[in-house]
């Protein structure tokens, strides 16, 4: 893994955590230039870099956003920033999302706000994914945040039946829960329902990924392996950029 660091800017009143968000996100504004297509993430992070675009738009920015949510389509749309679907842009120059969880490999667990699959969708057709993130959300091995699981309500106990065994093949304990909204399950964008696998380790992510992508149910999960191209991470006293050694992406 490579890592590169830069002082820490000036914060303002917020929380520590916010602080460091708002920074990360700030940090990846580094190299955004007019004409370039973008893919904006969702969640607390991801909306500080959106809102931080929309600071640049207004100073004469000229980007296209293509969002992972209608959370995120409904912040960039009140700052002015331009946006686009994948059947408008389907390549973009890099996508820019936060991360629930992330390794040294930036192996990551993604989906707390809801939107892992159109984030999954929307980073894979950019060039490049750039993860932001405070540094609580860098640890030694994925697991620990509970992971998401998009499935179709058709069928859903077979679906967590079956994300059971294999969990049980591959030697992980834990209990597999439907995400609700209020009394009722909670619903993506796309209409699907969210189990949330509570593994507290992952030893081998690979694996599970594979598994989890031969379950019919299953219409995507929150291991993005393979895909982020670098890591901003705000900490304490500077931000740092990951990048893992050897990666082609």
């Amino acid at each position: 893994m490579e890592i590169a660091r830069s002082a820490a800017s000036a914060g303002g009143a917020a929380s520590p955590g916010d602080d460091r968000k708002r920074r990360a996100a700030v940090a990846a504004l580094d190299g955004i230039v007019s004409g370039m297509k973008l893919g904006l993430g969702t969640g607390s992070t991801a909306d500080q870099f959106v809102r931080a675009l929309g600071e640049k738009v207004k100073g004469g920015l000229d980007v296209i956003g293509v969002p992972t949510s209608e959370r995120t389509a409904d912040l960039a749309r009140s700052l002015g920033i331009r946006l686009a679907t994948l059947e408008d842009e389907p390549v973009l120059d890099v996508t820019i999302d936060g991360a629930d969880e992330l390794d040294d490999q930036l192996r990551l667990v993604k989906g707390g706000g809801g939107a892992l699959l159109r984030e999954k969708i929307v980073a894979t057709a950019s060039r490049r994914m750039v993860v932001i993130a405070d540094d609580s959300k860098l640890v030694a091995m994925i697991g620990a945040f509970p992971l998401p699981i998009e499935v179709a309500p058709f069928g859903l106990g077979a679906t967590e039946r079956a994300v059971e065994r294999l969990a049980s093949k591959l030697g992980l304990t834990g209990t597999v829960k439907l995400r609700l909204a209020g009394h009722d399950p909670y619903r993506t964008d796309g209409g699907h329902y969210i189990i949330d696998a509570s593994f507290g380790r992952i030893p081998d992510p690979e694996a599970l990924a594979a598994g989890l992508d031969l379950i019919p149910g299953v219409m995507g999960h929150g291991l993005f392996l393979g895909i982020a191209s670098e890591a901003v991470i705000a900490r304490q006293n500077d931000v740092i950029r990951l990048k893992p050694a050897g990666l082609q992406r």
